[in-house]
């Protein structure tokens, strides 16, 4: 079963390997990078290996069985 979550972010762009570190989907940014050059994550249905994807609102991260919605926090 696939986890829908929606992440916040303050500015835009952010690399794509920020983006799993900070939500702990990953316990550093090296493993991060491993795993999208391993080909193990997915930018609006493509697999990406560019480490540093520049990720903006409404771009859509899947990895493992989890589906991060990018939105811009507006507070």
């Amino acid at each position: 079963m696939t986890e829908n979550r929606i992440v916040y972010i303050s500015h835009a762009p952010v690399e794509l390997y920020k983006v799993l570190k900070f939500e702990n989907l990953v316990s550093s940014g090296g493993e991060a990078k491993h795993m999208i050059a391993d080909g193990l994550v997915r930018v609006n249905g493509r697999v990406e290996t560019r480490k540093r994807k520049k990720i903006l609102p409404g771009d859509v991260i899947e990895i493992y069985d989890m589906c991060l919605e990018i939105q811009m926090d507006t507070n």
